[in-house]
């Protein structure tokens, strides 16, 4: 071979490098996000996160309070909120369906039912206790819960109240067991799980039958207190709970639960091990929000939701910004 012929080779070679480096050193710095399937834009993002609640009021507040916390800090959320009642939304969270949502410290009595039932009507005990089970058992993290008791209670309507002496749930019970008239709107959770209604006949000794309950398919009390207020289908009796604002607007009279029935019911997000490990600033966004909630509070926002008849999402960033969570 020719020395001209080796240097046009060598020439050649010098112009044919420079672009074959350039093209490598693109392949290997992109080869990372190829490689992840977009690893990379996935590690600077955050989220999504699937947020639900059950179907009733309060929990679509407290859904909604959520879901524009998250967002207001960088995440991506995925709205479930009035996903379903306590069981179905139950199975979700454990399933991995839904990544977080606002449960009540006293469901731990139900959730765990071979636990000591009196651990759940004390506000600490109760707490820990849940916190601690659901951690070991389902890798469920349990933030800070509200103040507020959001127990399962009976309300009947006004009149009834005043003109029967019925202020107690153990003046209900001779109410019903002198034969009074009795219609009461709950849910089919309210009527069937065994801390709920069939704790209150246990404790306060009495006993309604089928056509004396008309049974709902949701949890909502805004639906079943206004059956009660309106009189629909006889109704004069609804399920109810302790944080619902409608109940005096509305002309109802919540029975004493004079004996302590019901166990604590303090509203707290509860969210999936692998999310809040994944980010557990979470519970910095989330803890000051929940921990602010007292009965009074929650009442006036439930009010504007079920008598008011303003959307959940509305009444959540209004109170946020008020409080200065949302800018």
């Amino acid at each position: 071979m020719s020395t001209m012929s080796l240097r046009t080779k060598e020439e050649r070679m010098k112009k044919i490098f420079p672009v074959t480096s350039i093209v490598l050193f693109v392949f290997f710095c992109a080869l990372p996000v190829f490689a992840g399937g977009g690893k990379r834009e996935v590690e600077t993002g955050k989220g999504p996160v699937t947020v639900a609640s059950k179907i009733d009021t309060e929990g679509a507040l407290l859904g909604q309070m959520i879901i524009h916390m998250l967002q207001a800090n960088g995440f991506t959320t995925v709205d479930k909120t009035e996903f379903g009642p306590t069981d179905v939304i139950r199975k979700a969270i454990i399933n991995g369906e839904i990544d977080i949502y606002p449960e009540y410290t006293g469901n731990g009595g139900f959730f765990y039912d071979d636990t000591d039932p009196t651990i759940w009507k004390d506000l600490k005990k109760g707490y820990e206790t849940v916190k601690k089970l659901e951690k070991e058992t389902h890798d469920i993290v349990w933030l800070k819960p509200a103040s507020a008791n959001n127990t399962w209670a009976i309300a009947i309507r006004m009149d009834i109240s005043k003109s029967d002496g019925v202020k107690t749930l153990e003046d209900f019970a001779r109410y019903v067991n002198r034969g009074g008239r009795v219609k009461l709107a709950g849910s089919e959770e309210f009527v069937s799980r065994p801390d709920a209604l069939p704790a209150f006949e246990k404790a306060y000794g009495f006993k309604l039958s089928k056509d004396q309950m008309i049974i709902l398919s949701g949890g909502n009390t805004a639906q079943t207190e206004k059956a009660a207020a309106e009189g629909t289908d006889g109704v004069n009796l609804a399920m109810a709970y302790g944080t619902d604002g409608a109940l005096a607007a509305l002309g109802l009279w919540v029975l004493e639960d004079t004996k302590g029935v019901q166990p604590v019911y303090q509203p707290a997000p509860i969210v999936r091990g692998e999310v809040f490990n994944r980010y557990p600033e979470i519970e910095g966004i989330l803890n000051p929000v929940f921990q602010g909630l007292d009965l009074v509070t929650l009442q006036t926002l439930n009010a504007k939701i079920a008598i008011e008849g303003q959307d959940a999402a509305t009444v959540a960033k209004d109170y946020l910004e008020e409080k200065g969570f949302l800018k």
